[in-house]
């Protein structure tokens, strides 16, 4: 493995969610410096296939993120297929809707579906990264978090909200508790990316109704965020511990 503090070579990366628009971005970026990138996917084998025969290297793990065992499951599989694993990259989100009009059991299950994905999933996946972490000589957890996490979310998204301000806290708590064993945790907060969900929001209400309350007047390019994860991921980059990094184009600001 490179001593170059400024590259990623012959590190084992899991990466979560790495099936969709911004997994494809990161584990790109990730490759490009050096990196062996472990693809999790929940259900589209088909775009984690083709993923990786694109990246011509990669691990393929599946694990369902929202079985209370799935998690668990993706860390044993991973570290089965790859040994050691340097990092882990908490990329896989959900967005269910819950409106306050909805039944109580429609309303109780989407804060239920959001906090397992987006939350507890992560937990459990930092549970077993934080032991194994620290016997072989530290490692370092991203996780996606939101712009949701800082200023609150739309009405019908609150779990949503609510859940990545508590991956925001979690990776704190990491960063306080376990960065003397080598271990650096930190979380990004983007703004609006443009995935293929922004663009179906973009043909249905307009690129206005997207970027309108965004000073940049332009939504996170899924690239930029790559370029963000694979810099924190960087042996150059320890005193990043603790850190959330927003990335909102100044529609956030604390």
């Amino acid at each position: 493995m490179t001593t170059d503090p400024n590259r990623l070579d012959g590190q084992s990366i899991l990466l979560t969610g790495a099936s969709g628009g911004i997994g494809q971005a990161i584990a790109t970026r990730l490759v490009a410096l050096g990196a062996h990138p472990v693809l999790h996917y929940g259900r589209n084998r088909a775009a984690a296939e083709a993923l990786r025969a694109r990246l011509g290297q990669g691990t393929l793990v599946q694990a369902d993120l929202s079985d209370p065992d799935g998690a668990t499951q993706l860390w044993t599989r991973a570290q089965e297929a790859r040994g050691r694993l340097h990092a882990l990259v908490n990329n896989a989100g959900l967005r269910a809707v819950a409106r306050i009009t909805d039944p109580l059991d429609t309303w109780q299950q989407a804060w239920e579906a959001d906090l397992r994905v987006n939350l507890l999933a992560p937990a459990d996946l930092v549970r077993c990264a934080i032991p194994h972490f620290a016997a072989h000589g530290g490692g370092r957890i991203v996780s996606i978090a939101s712009r949701a996490a800082q200023r609150g979310y739309t009405a019908d998204h609150m779990p949503y909200g609510a859940s990545k301000a508590g991956l925001i806290n979690l990776m704190k708590s990491v960063a306080r508790n376990h960065g003397a064993e080598g271990i650096t945790a930190l979380s990004i907060a983007p703004g609006f990316v443009r995935t293929e969900m922004a663009e179906d929001f973009i043909r249905s209400h307009g690129k206005a109704a997207a970027v309108g309350d965004i000073p940049i007047a332009e939504m996170v390019e899924p690239e930029e965020l790559a370029q963000l994860v694979a810099f924190a991921l960087l042996p150059s980059q320890r005193s990043l511990n603790g850190a959330t990094l927003d990335m909102n184009g100044g529609s956030y600001l604390r």
